[in-house]
This record gives C-alpha cells, sequence and structure tokens, in this order.
C-alpha cells in the first residue's frame, strides 16, 4: 500500500534501557492515527527512528517501502513537527521555511502558500525567537506541509494553541487524512485524541499493546451498562435478574444493568408496566479506556496524598 508507514521488530536501547523492544505495526493513509502511551512508553524514541533521527540497534522502518534517510528531498515525501521550537531564534519565520524549501527543491511561493494556511503569513517578518509556543506550533506545523507531503506526523500538535487553534488543527488532521494521507499524531490529551483519531496505536514499554479502531479500544477496555432509575428498583432487579442480566446498585439508588440495551430495559419495564425515570447507555471514556490498558505500564506514578491528622480529626 503506497504511502504507508511499517515498522517491522523495531529495537532501541539507550544504554542499560530497552526504549523500543521489537515494535511492529503499520499506519495507513486515509485516517488520522493516534499514537498514544504513558511517559516513558517509547512514543518519542519511535517518532525519532521513523525520521532517521536515531538508528535502530535491530529491525526496520519503511515509508511507502524506503527508509527516510533514503529519501532524495525527504519534505517533499513526510512533514513532521517534533519540537517547536527547533528553529534558529535568529531567523524569520519566512526564511526559515524559505531554507528548507531550497534544500529540497520546492517553490519559493509555496513558503507563502503554508504561512498563509497556518495563519502566520502577519509574522513572517519577525525572529522566530521571539515567537510564543502556539505561533512557534504554527510554524512548525507550516514546515510539516511545505513539501506538500503525503505522510505526516505530529508529535503534541495542540501544545500552546488556542481554543480556536486547537480546533483549527483537528480539522486541518482530518482533512489531511480525508485526502488519502498518511496522519500519525502522538499526544497525552486523551478528549483531543478522541475527537482527531479513527484508529489507535497505543504502547507500554516500548512494546505494542493495542492497535484498533477507536470504538473497538473504549468497548475493549472499558464496562459499556445501561443506567436505570426507577420508583421499584427492587422489582426492576428482579425482572433483569431473571433475563441473565448482571445488575449492579449503585449508592444513589439506581441500577447499573451490565450486558443489555436502553431500549431492551425500556421494553421490559413498560411490558411490566414499571414506572421509570431514567434509562441511558453509559460508555467510558477513551481516557478510562487508555488507563486500564496501560496501569501495568506507567514508568512514573503520583504517590497517594499523604493525610495530616490536624487536631484528631480523622
Amino acid at each position: 500500500m503506497a504511502d504507508m508507514i511499517e515498522l517491522r521488530e523495531l529495537t532501541k536501547r539507550y544504554g542499560p534501557t530497552l526504549a523500543v523492544d521489537g515494535l511492529s505495526f503499520m499506519v495507513k493513509p486515509g485516517r488520522v492515527t493516534g499514537f498514544l502511551g504513558p511517559n516513558g512508553a517509547g512514543k518519542s524514541t519511535t517518532l525519532r527512528l521513523i525520521l532517521g533521527l536515531d538508528r535502530p540497534d535491530g529491525g526496520e522502518v519503511r515509508i511507502d517501502g524506503e527508509r527516510y534517510t533514503h529519501l532524495r528531498f525527504p519534505l517533499r515525501r513526510v512533514g513532521a513537527l517534533l519540537e517547536a521550537k527547533a528553529v534558529h531564534p535568529g531567523r524569520t519565520a519566512y526564511h526559515h521555511l524559505l531554507w528548507l524549501a531550497q534544500t529540497n527543491r520546492i517553490p519559493r511561493r509555496r513558503v507563502d502558500e503554508v504561512l498563509d494556511m497556518v495563519g502566520v503569513e502577519k509574522a513572517a517578518r519577525r525572529r522566530a525567537g521571539g515567537f510564543s509556543l502556539g505561533m512557534s506550533q504554527r510554524l512548525g506545523i507550516a514546515a510539516a506541509l511545505l513539501g506538500d507531503p503525503q505522510v505526516l506526523l505530529f508529535d503534541e500538535p495542540v501544545n500552546g494553541l488556542d481554543p480556536e487553534g486547537i480546533v483549527w488543527i483537528r480539522e486541518l488532521m482530518k482533512r489531511l487524512a480525508a485526502e488519502g494521507r498518511t496522519v500519525l499524531v502522538s499526544s497525552h490529551l486523551m478528549s483531543e485524541m478522541a475527537l482527531t483519531a479513527e484508529h489507535l496505536i497505543v504502547i507500554g514499554r516500548g512494546r505494542l499493546l493495542a492497535d484498533t479502531g477507536m470504538p473497538d479500544f473504549i468497548d475493549r477496555n472499558t464496562r459499556t451498562f445501561v443506567r436505570v432509575r426507577t420508583p421499584q428498583p427492587e422489582r426492576m432487579r428482579e425482572l433483569l435478574s431473571g433475563q441473565g442480566i448482571e445488575v449492579v446498585p449503585t449508592a444513589d439508588g439506581a441500577l447499573e444493568a451490565v450486558g443489555t440495551s436502553a431500549q431492551a430495559v425500556g421494553e421490559l419495564a413498560a411490558h411490566h408496566g414499571l414506572t421509570v425515570h431514567e434509562v441511558s447507555t453509559q460508555s467510558a471514556s477513551l481516557e478510562e479506556a487508555f488507563i486500564r490498558l496501560t496501569a501495568q505500564d506507567v514508568e512514573y506514578r503520583a504517590a497517594e496524598p499523604v493525610r495530616e491528622n490536624h487536631g484528631g480529626l480523622y
């Protein structure tokens, strides 16, 4: 498949630390693929290996069948945002992009196009060292888009962006994928990833934990149930249990019915003349699914808060 990123048994050590451990997956075009993992999971190392910034100790990475380091004009094939501030502070935004364009035989007019595309055209002649983080992010995204590449990698692309900017980059990534490009996005912001990605690749301690669609990932790693509130909870519980449905009472008097649908619960209540005040499907979030899957792979974990006993209050 054209324009696909393929990792085969990729391995990387830094001294005694195994950062990437026999990692294999494919990033396909036509969809936004989210790249998730706890701190220390190996995401940044993997992105650096894809872009040839580090050399693997084992395995290989291919982009459309080739190694990144073998691409003749890499910015015309692959665009990447890894570090927004990785720009010479004394160079203007325009000249930073112009230098990149000239090294990859990209027409000068493309510099103005991408500056306008990311909303930095008014700051084009300002030195990048004076840019805010949000402006630096936009400049980094402009650099990634400069060669109109078919493959794009973004690492924490919403860092420093205001709400308008977050919506803009979200829609941009979706549009790029809809055009048939390969888009890989690494982020810690689960709420954004839930709104942006269609497919997920999750790693922990350098190993693959999941490679699946967003809905399947949430379904497999969370508990979905139907919440029921009724003036007759014991009767409702009896009816549900009689249908082989697991029922869990909650502290507020409601019931959680597992393994059924809101429609089935509503029909059951109606058939037996029970009044219900609420019948709603409760699904977990991407964040909950991610935490559950990666619980054993978190490298840094905060300690439980220490309670101080002031005058024997507790």
